[in-house]
């Protein structure tokens, strides 16, 4: 599959498929494979409609629902076809094209003229949490389910407890930026968090892989969106805040406020399980994040006022060793990750775990086991006598972060490619121009996913929050540029990008992988006779 995700998951209560977009594309044996969907067990049309408070009906009929879709290229016979007006089209404009395919219902919140029933709702969107949520049983409820929100660090603390459970001997899942996963199973990811729909689609495929414990990144996106109604976290766990997504929320308390709706959707549930939040003691938002969830609170941090806390702390190239306390327990550490961001992650990652019924041996020994995330502080190594690391860090507090972490193994120079994103945030610009330039020996400005805006104007922004950088606009010749210019003992971070494999510029989406780049301009640097 590819980052494009040239599929849609159709699901009904008995089983979960991969349909290509349109289904004039799909294989024969998938086409029947779709249209041979057992009926056996599915909800009538008012029997999904149940969670609704308020509603029309318009056009007789209770049919059996076979499927749910909010692509019309989903679309199969007995589906229920749900109009969702989005960034770029309107769902209602393909109600037509929905009934013609054998949709069995509509939803929609305007007039459609369609001669099959139509649910109309105030808003299709909330509706259609409420509505996946019933037709697919509340399959979160299944496993146990972790939430993970904050700025930085989503993406490694769902690993290190997707780890965690394998190592448990539960079956494994994880909804994330890089990929979803069941098990040994995997599909590509095209949101952080998917829309309900396919967030409750998702969970129905894990209940049919037999998943028991999951571990999913949750963006303040999503969560302001309502992406994530239905689903039933037992743990909620807080990261970091910081300024991030300003473009989206306008201001830090709105980002903030965001964060918390998911410890809010802990709620005050008793039916049997355990709730607890997870926040972050050294971080100053914990008081606010306190007040917003009715759940236990559990804290992590650096401190022995945290419930779980890490002591004794040593960083070095190789890795990073502490004692870990949790609950009158202490167990040494030796994570192979490097940087202090990694003990905050694995504190994170622990406490989840330790209040979700892992015991503490199995949790130290695999967060020992982990040796890292795509596109996170990865090393780039051709046998070069430098360090060359990528990172997806695109934000001020993790590029400091990371370069922070990478000053700590640098033995002569540190020098750090950045860039910013176009259309997104332009107060954090020049603040991550100024993180580069106090951390780097040399800080190289050039471009990073500029979508519609021009580079040469987003370098111009960084350029207001530092005095001594160099300026190369194409990203390719800046990595170029920056490993040639690196000596014994340097190392060169190339920041922003991390795991992506492409860059969006004035509406297309061009290959291009920080990795492949280095690798490549290590390559080019031995050819021209350079010391690799």
């Amino acid at each position: 599959m590819t980052a494009s995700c040239d599929y849609i998951l159709v699901t009904n209560q008995l089983k979960t498929i991969k349909i290509y977009k349109g289904v004039a594309r799909a294989s024969p044996a998938l086409k029947d494979e779709l249209l041979e969907m057992e009926s056996q067990g599915m909800k009538t049309l008012k029997e999904v409609c149940a969670p609704l408070l308020a509603y029309e009906q318009v056009g007789a009929g209770n049919p059996d629902i076979q499927a749910m879709t909010m692509d019309s290229r989903g679309v199969i016979p007995g589906a229920l076809f749900i109009c969702v007006n989005g960034y770029t089209v309107d769902g209602h404009t393909f109600a037509r094209d929905a009934a013609a395919k054998g949709a069995a219902a509509i939803v929609a919140e305007q007039p459609v003229d369609v001669d099959v029933p139509v649910i109309y709702v105030r808003d299709t969107k909330r509706a259609m949490a409420e509505l996946a949520t019933m037709y697919y049983d509340q399959p979160s409820t299944s496993f146990k389910l972790i939430g993970v929100t904050g700025t930085n660090g989503k993406t490694t603390v769902t690993h290190l407890l997707e780890n965690i459970f394998a190592r448990a001997g539960e079956t494994p899942g994880l909804i994330g930026t890089l990929y979803t996963r069941a098990g040994e199973k995997s599909l590509d990811a095209k949101n952080t968090t998917p829309e309900s729909l396919t967030l409750q689609q998702t969970f129905a495929w894990m209940k049919d892989e037999g998943v028991t414990a999951a571990a999913m990144e949750v963006s303040s996106h999503a969560l302001t969106l309502g992406r994530t109604r239905g689903a039933a976290f037992d743990v909620a766990v807080l990261t970091n805040v910081t300024e991030d997504h300003l473009d989206f929320h306008e201001t830090k308390e709105d980002y903030e406020q965001a964060k918390g709706l998911l410890f809010a959707q802990l709620g005050n549930e008793a039916d049997g399980r355990f709730k607890a939040a997870v926040l972050n003691a050294d971080d100053p938002v914990i008081k606010k994040y306190q007040t917003m969830t009715a759940a236990p609170v559990i804290t992590y941090g650096c401190t022995p006022e945290a419930d779980v806390y890490a002591e004794d702390l040593s960083l070095n190239a190789a890795g990073v060793t502490f004692t870990l306390h949790a609950f009158g327990e202490a167990r040494p550490v030796k994570l192979q990750l490097m940087g202090k961001f990694s003990v905050y992650n694995a504190l994170a990652a622990a406490a989840a775990a330790l209040v979700s019924g892992f015991d503490l041996e199995t949790v130290t020994a695999s967060l020992e086991e982990e040796t890292g995330v795509r596109g996170r502080f990865e090393p780039v190594d051709a046998g070069q006598n430098f360090g060359v690391i990528v990172d997806y860090a695109h934000t001020t507090d993790s590029l400091e972060n990371v370069l922070q972490a990478a000053s700590e193994m640098t033995e002569q120079r540190l020098i750090t490619v950045v860039g910013c994103g176009g259309d997104r945030d332009r107060g954090k610009r020049p603040k991550m121009a100024a993180v580069a330039e106090k951390y780097s020996d040399e800080a190289v400005f050039t471009s990073d996913n500029p979508r519609s805006e021009n580079p040469a104007a987003i370098i111009e922004d960084m350029k207001a929050g530092a005095s001594s950088y160099t300026v190369r606009q194409d990203r390719r010749e800046a990595i170029d540029y920056a490993i040639a210019q690196a000596g014994a003992g340097d190392v060169v971070v190339i920041a922003g990008k991390g795991h992506e494999t492409y860059q969006e510029v004035q509406g297309e989406t061009l290959v291009f992988d920080d990795r492949e780049e280095a690798l490549k301009a290590l390559a080019r640097r031995t050819e021209g006779g350079g010391t690799v």
